[in-house]
């Protein structure tokens, strides 16, 4: 690509189409009445809400115990406070200028996601306009403002930590593909370093992070010594800053696979000091060789610590995970399931998640081969991996349809350029027919109405009554505090909602609490009870319209919880009275006699 092509001025309208794109998401989300807002289907952003508010409230920066879940004492959590005092910063400035903390959380929950939309949307039409030329930034802003608004992880309401993964992670590859100089090295291993801080996910990203800046530098030239360097220096510094301030000095030398810890840290430090150290080397930047070897004896080297220093990290993250909650959590969370799962059991979900970004794969594929580019290279290494993810877990789907969005874009914008010239029907047709078919909400359509008309049942709507409100925890929030024990879907609501404390929630660390809670619910009524008053439970709540239920009444129909679905409570419950129509059941424990 010309370097005439890209002009320094085009950031600032990047960023202006960015911003319009986000607000217009906006305004379609206001259309809709914010359906984000007014129900829970998201227990990580409500977590997260829960989280920010015991920061708020006084505990202590590096204290992640999650007090209120699981059995007496909580358990650690693993996210990031990075996030945490991002919104909680919003929250409590809007706080000071209103004097009223309800205000700064509504604040929080509706304007978090429009700037970090609006900055990843900027950096999709910066890459557009380098991978393909200013025929794709018109195509790129309706694709990709398309594909972010209709992921669903900047709605308002979402304080997730998915959103702003995806944005650094843009960043990253925009500051690779656009930039040539060290400060774009800088920022792009600064990303790295902050996705890898504020969660693993985005490890498989990093990594081809690095080997692209390596690769660049391998073959490149003197500019892209000088961006691998900046990279390098990047990612060990911002890595540092991280562990330093989200690890407690007690805790520097204590592994954890599954949060930041010294073996992520190490790692980045360990290969980003060496691959600055080997870009800016003069002797080793003379020949293809010495350039080589470098690279390798560093890969290897970071290799060999990582398997012989942290081997327990390459291993399956979910791999010891208890065999039960293997069953009856793990497997029926959506965005850990594998392609073939998600096939199976939702072939209209796989269409709209994985046919545009094989359709971007080969697409990209072929216009490399017929302009081979750096700028292109590089989104197909980051689209290759996040497609592969997305092939293990569904997760990787948040970062793939993005990107399948861009190489969409600059095919769009080729079409658009051949008509321009030619302004023939066929091109025109033929046009068409691309911008159709670029549109991930256009497979999306065409699966939900093939299915529509094969009468499909598998693709049902949700039920209603799943305890999805905020209105649906009232009559439980006006009971004095105590211990609930309710399914794992439940558990962030009655946080966020109510005084309470539960022992079930859906996360992998809240092993205890939510095997108690299987016992107590998939155990007969009798078996239930030592569970039930060794933890202090003084309620139980149950929602029938909750997929949950059924997926643990089904296999234990003499267990507690199918008793009280059929409304045969056992004498030491007593139902508390509730409005016709109130999804949530809440029975009170009453004590032996």
């Amino acid at each position: 690509m010309p370097q005439s092509v890209v002009r320094p001025a085009t950031w600032r309208g990047d960023a202006m189409l960015g911003l319009a794109g986000a607000l217009l998401a906006f305004c379609l989300h206001a259309l809709a009445g914010f359906p984000t807002l007014a129900g829970n289907g998201d227990n990580d952003s409500l977590l997260r809400l829960v989280e920010i508010r015991d920061l708020i409230g006084g505990q202590g920066w590096f204290d992640l115990h999650q007090y209120r879940m699981g059995p007496a004492g909580g358990f650690v959590m693993h996210w990031s406070r990075l996030v945490d005092a991002t919104i909680a910063t919003i929250i409590l400035a809007v706080t000071a200028l209103t004097g009223k903390l309800a205000t700064g959380e509504t604040f929080a929950l509706f304007a978090w996601t429009t700037p970090l939309m609006a900055a990843a949307l900027a950096f999709l039409l910066r890459i557009a306009r380098t991978v393909g030329n200013d025929w794709a930034v018109m195509p790129a802003f309706i694709i990709c403002a398309a594909a972010l608004h209709f992921s669903g992880v900047f709605a308002p309401g979402d304080i997730d930590h998915h959103n702003v993964q995806l944005t650094l992670c843009l960043a990253a590859i925009t500051a690779l593909i656009v930039g040539r100089s060290y400060s774009a090295g800088i920022a792009a291993g600064a990303a790295c370093a902050l996705m890898l801080a504020v969660g693993m996910e985005t490890l498989p990203y990093v990594a081809v992070a690095g080997l692209t800046a390596s690769a660049a530098y391998l073959l490149g030239e003197r500019e892209e010594a000088a961006k691998a360097a900046g990279f390098g220096l990047g990612l060990a510094g911002v890595g540092l800053a991280a562990f330093v301030a989200t690890v407690p000095a007690s805790g520097w030398l204590s592994p954890h696979c599954d949060a930041y810890s010294i073996p992520q840290f190490a790692v980045a430090a360990i290969s980003g000091l060496g691959l600055a150290a080997t870009a800016a080397s003069p002797a080793l930047g003379r020949s293809f060789g010495g350039r080589l070897g470098a690279l390798l004896a560093l890969g290897i080297a970071v290799a060999v610590i990582a398997v012989t220093v942290f081997p327990q990290c390459l291993a399956d993250p979910y791999a010891a995970l208890n065999p039960r909650l293997q069953q009856f959590w793990l497997n029926q969370v959506t965005e850990a399931q594998s392609f073939w799962r998600v096939l199976s059991d939702d072939w209209v979900k796989a269409a709209g998640i994985y046919v545009t970004p094989i359709l971007a794969l080969v697409v990209l594929g072929l216009r490399l081969r017929r302009r081979s580019n750096a700028a292109g290279w590089i989104l197909m290494a980051f689209l290759t991996a996040t497609f592969a993810v997305s092939l293990w877990q569904v997760r990787g789907a948040t970062f793939s349809l993005p990107l399948a969005a861009v190489a969409l874009a600059a095919w769009v914008g080729d079409w658009r350029h051949r008509t321009a010239l030619t302004s023939d029907r066929t091109s025109m047709l033929r046009m068409a027919l691309v911008w159709l078919i670029s549109l991930n909400v256009t497979w999306s359509a065409a699966a939900h109405a093939a299915s529509a008309a094969l009468t499909e049942t598998g693709s049902a709507a949700t039920p209603a009554g799943t305890c999805e409100r905020p209105a649906d925890y009232a009559l439980l929030a006006a009971q004095p505090p105590t211990t609930v024990l309710a399914i794992s879907n439940l558990g962030s609501p009655i946080l966020a909602h109510t005084p309470h404390r539960v022992l079930a929630g859906p996360y992998h660390r809240n092993v205890i609490g939510n095997l108690l809670a299987l016992d107590a619910f998939m155990g007969t009524a009798e078996q239930a009870r030592p569970t039930i008053e060794n933890n202090r439970i003084g309620l139980v709540a149950i929602c029938r319209g909750n997929a949950e239920t059924a997926l643990l009444t089904a296999p234990a129909p003499a267990g507690l919880l199918a008793a009280l679905t059929r409304s045969e409570p056992p004498d030491w419950l007593e139902k508390l009275p509730q409005a016709t129509g109130e999804p949530l059941e809440i029975y009170r424990v009453r004590p032996r006699s």
